[in-house]
């Protein structure tokens, strides 16, 4: 069963655009986008990269000994299980989602225990479980493809792919420039020389991955997406054999067009213009620095 699974897994660092390709994608008649944030991670995950990213954002552990509904309650899913437990506490809260998370956990073991536990089973059962039960999911009633994104899981995309041989990491790249003012926007910003590390860490692994795996391991660029969303997503939908549609142009929920994407991301506008005038509210000694700390990927990306 997991061969014929086909998850596209969305990852981008922050504020580099995840959200924003994560809503595009949620109309498309073929695929099941995941409402929210998926992320997957458990606290279990401890490894190098433990003490950069959070552990919500990766790819899930499990502990050998755990039963399926222990593994159900590690899952982390923060944005949909606060938005499904104590929706008037979500920044979601206005949007209408009709899931009951008992349900969900329930029908999650069932699939368990149908197809075996695993991490790769696990995973799968987690996504299926959702749109199994979310009772006011718009439906075309052609979808097989299921699409999460949770920020720089693609760290981790040579576990995603191994567990999941019908799936694909999307990676998302946006300009330092822009990006780092949008980071600087939250309540609690991370700082600098802290973001741009995290922002390369990220770049490096998207590369790696695919060289290594060039047929399953996409990157996009923020700056394409926004400029003709069609022409860059267009390859990843026929790659994974989906239609080119008109509904990758604008974001939305639940199939409901988004005049803004917030509260799903920090980019507010997607657009070029946008774009440009966020990377100009920068001072002249972050533009510097910025451009010395992100080099080695400043040419790859086109962004010299």
């Amino acid at each position: 069963m997991s061969e014929s699974f086909q998850l596209l897994m969305i990852s981008a660092m922050y504020e580099n655009g995840g959200n924003t390709t994560h809503r595009m994608l949620d109309g498309h008649p073929q695929m099941f986008v995941y409402p929210f944030e998926s992320q997957p991670g458990t606290k279990f995950v401890n490894d190098h990269l433990s003490s950069l990213y959070p552990v919500k954002y990766r790819w899930p552990v499990f502990p050998l000994d755990a039963t399926p509904e222990q593994d159900y309650e590690l899952i982390i899913d923060e944005e949909g299980k606060v938005r499904s437990k104590t929706p008037q506490v979500s920044k979601f809260r206005h949007a209408e989602f009709d899931l009951d998370d008992q349900e969900r956990k329930a029908r999650y073991v069932e699939i368990v225990r149908e197809l075996g536990r695993s991490r790769g089973h696990n995973v799968q059962a987690f996504f299926r479980a959702t749109f199994d039960v979310w009772k006011n999911l718009r439906r075309s009633g052609e979808e097989r493809i299921h699409v999460g994104y949770s920020p720089i899981i693609g760290v981790d995309a040579d576990k995603i792919l191994t567990d999941l041989p019908g799936a694909h990491v999307l990676n998302i790249v946006r300009n330092p420039w822009s990006a780092y003012v949008d980071t600087k926007k939250r309540a609690v910003p991370l700082g600098l020389a802290h973001y741009l590390t995290g922002w390369c860490v990220h770049q490096y692994h998207a590369l790696m991955f695919q060289a290594l795996h060039p047929d399953r391991v996409h990157i996009v660029r923020f700056e394409d997406l926004v400029a003709d969303p069609k022409a860059a997503l267009g390859p990843v939908c026929e790659s994974l054999g989906a239609r080119i549609t008109d509904t990758l142009i604008a974001p939305s929920w639940n199939g409901e067009a988004l005049t803004e994407v917030v509260p799903w991301g920090t980019v507010r506008t997607p657009t070029t213009n946008a774009n440009r005038a966020t990377a100009a509210e920068l001072s002249d000694e972050e533009r510097a620095e910025i451009r010395v700390r992100a080099r080695p990927f400043l040419e790859r990306f086109g962004y010299e």
